[in-house]
């Protein structure tokens, strides 16, 4: 997608041009941008690692939400241990 040059805030205000909704593992997003600049929904996938094993359990409920996800969201699924 040629998005390499991007870093951090600048990434996210790319994505936001062209995505409605951020899927992401990183549990301190929130904390370390501002969320409330960006037209779109954050949805943060919390397991015990970023493992693929891990994070697939959460996919029934990521799906479910996606359906009824509200514009300027933050939603975080399932719980780190």
């Amino acid at each position: 997608m040629g998005w390499s040059a991007f870093e951090n805030g600048e990434l996210l205000q790319h994505a936001a041009d062209q995505f409605d909704v951020l899927v992401t593992a990183d549990q301190n997003l929130q904390f370390q941008q501002n969320l409330d600049t960006l037209p779109l929904s954050v949805v943060v996938l919390a397991a015990r690692t970023n493992r693929l094993e891990d994070l697939r359990p959460l996919i029934p409920e990521l799906l479910a939400e996606l359906g009824t996800l509200q514009k300027r969201s933050l939603v975080r699924i399932g719980a780190a241990s």
